[in-house]
């Protein structure tokens, strides 16, 4: 027509495949108002290759299923919402306390860790469906409504989420144990604002806090997790708090043969004086060497040395004495390891009560195995980023520890009560377990009766995911 612009062929072809997809009748609740449509000419393929946003309802966290399944079995979440009082108005309230504690948990769990993460995902499906929520339901909580809850938890609540982890450690069990092993060990949490308590430590070289993980050694469970100030001595209350995990315990748990075991730090003579007093409590640490103790096995050294320079080969022996520092009001049985080779000599100092071991039992098998609580602490950090510490509040700080505790409690429960029987994912690093199945592509269909999951036809993962969500 006279006065109208001409249009090219190409144009007019955009304009065709662009009116036909939004003439399709759309049953995925696609968000976008207006679908575009581009052709790609960076694949070496004899067909052109079209891009477009017009997929179904996707998403790439479809193996939350998984630790949900994990929640039907374990309401840990379901209590810890509970310890939170709800501070808000009735009436306008969006996002129950449950719902919230949930998205942020599994959104650690699926490797989401900061709080800004709740404004990308929350409009996702699948975390919908696992927060209680259809896919067609509102949008879950945005991040300024998580860092309220985040900064509004007190002191009152966290000493009740504090009791709650330790009570979950103990019905984690079907039956009372014959013994089990507390591990104490702490690591740096660095900080880079204006955090409260927050303080230089001359080891890591920077500003931090030092939270306290303990665990049990033999299954690696988490059971308690506290944030502490950047420079805190190990020894400042290890007697108070030890005894009271010791005093929790016993009164589930009468005939349980209780081990407490940490590095030096953790030697507290006041602790050794009162586990001599209780029935089946018992301690190994590590002790730092003095001149008093290395006077005493200077002969053993210097045999050592000899035998070395004549032999010229590796030496390591255990040998065991009664030792009384000036502060203990008893003397202890004191291990040491005398080692030389190349390097070097080497000696290490252990303090126990167990004298009916054998010197070198007591410290390879024994006191060595404290290394596994490391690698449980490189799981919280490397894992689940637990050494997020991004709140001004301190209190704030200690909930987002809890939250990221509850996140490694849910992952293990489903390593060891969904996977107990594969030979790989039962002793999967946290990383791996997440990468291998929670990180899932699927497709999300709601329909009027139901809500369809759909994985890829030939997914790798298929029988693990099927033993997931079968298991009894």
């Amino acid at each position: 027509m006279l006065g109208c612009k001409k249009i090219s062929n190409f144009e007019v072809a955009k304009y065709q495949i662009v009116t036909y997809v939004l003439m399709c009748k759309d049953n995925t609740n696609i968000r976008n108002e207006q679908v575009q449509t581009d052709f790609f000419d960076l694949f070496e393929v004899k067909k052109k290759v079209e891009v477009s946003f017009t997929a179904p309802d996707m998403t790439n966290l479809g193996g939350l299923p998984i630790l949900r399944r994990v929640m039907k079995i374990d309401d840990l979440l379901v209590c810890l919402s509970h310890k939170i009082r709800d501070w808000r108005n009735p009436d306008y309230i969006e996002h129950t306390l449950l719902e919230q504690v949930t998205q942020r948990v599994l959104q650690i769990a699926a490797g989401y860790e900061d709080a800004d993460d709740c404004d990308i995902l929350r409009h996702d499906s699948m975390l919908k469906l696992s927060a209680g929520r259809l896919p067609s339901d509102g949008d879950l909580s945005s991040q300024p409504t998580m860092t309220r809850l985040e900064n509004h938890v007190g002191k009152r609540e966290l000493y009740a989420i504090g009791k709650l982890f330790m009570q979950h450690f103990v019905e984690s069990y079907d039956k009372e144990p014959d013994k089990i092993i507390i591990d104490l060990d702490d690591s740096n949490a660095d900080t880079y604002g204006c955090q409260q308590l927050t303080l230089f430590n001359t080891y890591y070289g920077g500003y931090c806090y030092m939270p306290l993980f303990v665990f049990e050694g033999i299954s690696g469970k988490l059971m308690l997790p506290l944030l502490r100030p950047g420079r805190t001595n190990k020894r400042t209350n290890v007697y108070r708090l030890i005894r009271r995990i010791v005093l929790f315990l016993r009164k589930y748990w009468k005939h349980t043969q209780i081990v407490v075991r940490g590095d030096s730090m953790f030697c507290s003579h006041e602790f050794m004086e009162w586990a001599q007093t209780q029935e089946r409590v018992h301690y190994i640490t590590g002790l730092s060497g003095n001149s008093r103790l290395y006077s005493r096995v200077a002969a053993w050294a210097q045999y050592a040395e000899e035998r070395y320079k004549r032999d010229g080969q590796d030496i390591k022996e255990y040998h065991r004495f009664m030792y009384r520092a000036d502060k203990w009001s008893r003397a202890q049985w004191v291990v040491v390891k005398i080692e030389r080779n190349a390097q070097g000599q080497n000696i290490r100092f252990i303090v126990t009560d167990m004298y009916w071991h054998t010197p070198q039992h007591l410290y390879e098998k024994v006191y060595c195995k404290r290394g596994d609580c490391e690698l449980y602490i490189k799981e919280m950090k490397d894992g689940l980023r637990a050494d997020r510490m991004s709140c001004n509040s301190f209190l704030a700080n200690q909930f987002r520890l809890f939250l990221h505790a509850a996140a490694y409690v849910l992952m293990l429960e489903a390593k060891q009560m969904l996977f107990a029987r594969h030979e790989t994912l039962a002793t999967a690093t946290i990383l791996t377990f997440r990468k291998r199945l929670i990180l899932q592509t699927a497709r999300i269909t709601e329909l009027k009766t139901k809500i369809k999951i759909e994985f890829q036809r030939d997914n790798p993962m298929k029988d693990e995911i099927l033993m997931a969500l079968t298991a009894a």
